[in-house]
């Protein structure tokens, strides 16, 4: 059997169609389904069938499934262990870390930050990218690790598990200029004030709209952003009031010059670490986990 097509198979089964499986494989769909269809003539079976535009895993789809996830999951441990040997010189532990991009990046320094402070080398590799985008790259063994504000849904297909780093409530920030603007205390003063927010896709800003409408309260929306730091830019120049982890106050008004002006314990935002592992293994992922959950979110 030719692992290339077995690959290729399993790429395009985990993502779902040859579409999205040839933009993370940086091939074509038509030669994703040339190398599907040689496995299948080589197996004898039909790994798929289509559904309207959709392709679906057949009984024999799901059989072959199951033996590669087992087989990429030992190509991938294979990697690992070969990565980390070195015949001369001091150990070297490489960690290949996603970080969602809706993440706040000062959040994403403080919880890396153990994996460099261990006794052996760590070379860190980092990519910052879509959340959907990062679940794929795990599943390839491409990452060791997945940072992200929200854990994997049971309908992504990607064999994963989530690891809870902690969680923090959120406070309001704005500057000084704009503070004695606002008319009233926290939180009336939102009402009809410009509001920085963050996109409508994240658990935080879903959990924001929700609230406002409990507190009959309409501030007017002047930006939406995926870039928590760029969110942060406009907020230093007066922009508008902006909403971020509690756990990060401190860092947050020092940098940018603002000030807090309430925070709320109904808000809240989550961190993950997601692995492909259910019990970690990786040094610098463990490190990573007793950190976060014992000193950055332990208050």
């Amino acid at each position: 059997m030719n692992l290339k097509h077995l690959h290729y198979f399993w790429a395009t089964a985990r993502a779902g169609g040859v579409v999205r499986a040839g933009q993370q494989l940086h091939t074509t769909p038509q030669t994703l389904s040339a190398q599907i269809k040689l496995l299948q003539d080589r197996l004898g079976r039909q790994l798929f069938r289509k559904r309207g535009r959709q392709l679906e895993l057949t009984d024999d789809g799901r059989v072959a499934l199951r033996y590669a996830d087992e087989i990429f999951a030992l190509a991938g441990e294979l990697e690992a262990t070969l990565r980390e040997r070195r015949t001369e010189g001091p150990r070297t532990l490489e960690l290949r870390v996603g970080v969602a991009d809706a993440v706040a990046k000062s959040v994403a320094y403080r919880l890396l930050e153990p994996a460099l402070n261990l006794g052996e080398p760590v070379h860190l590799v980092c990519d910052e990218s879509k959340f959907a985008d990062l679940l794929a790259d795990l599943a390839l063994h491409r990452l060791d690790l997945v940072i992200a504000n929200e854990p994997i849904s049971r309908r992504v297909s990607v064999k994963a598990f989530n690891h809870e780093l902690g969680r923090s409530p959120m406070s309001f920030f704005c500057a000084p200029g704009l503070r004695r603007s606002l008319r009233g205390e926290f939180p009336a003063c939102l009402n009809d004030a410009p509001m920085l927010v963050q996109s409508a896709a994240t658990p935080v800003r879903q959990q924001f709209d929700a609230w406002l409408a409990r507190q009959g309260l309409a501030p007017r929306l002047v930006g939406e952003f995926d870039d928590s730091a760029l969110m942060n830019a406009f907020g230093r120049e007066g922009r508008g009031v902006f909403m971020a982890a509690t756990v990060l106050e401190a860092e947050i008004e020092a940098g940018f010059g603002v000030q807090v002006i309430g925070r709320s314990t109904e808000l809240v935002e989550e961190f993950f670490a997601i692995t492909v592992e259910r019990r970690i293994r990786h040094p610098a992922v463990v490190a990573i986990t007793e950190s976060a959950r014992g000193e950055l979110f332990a208050r």
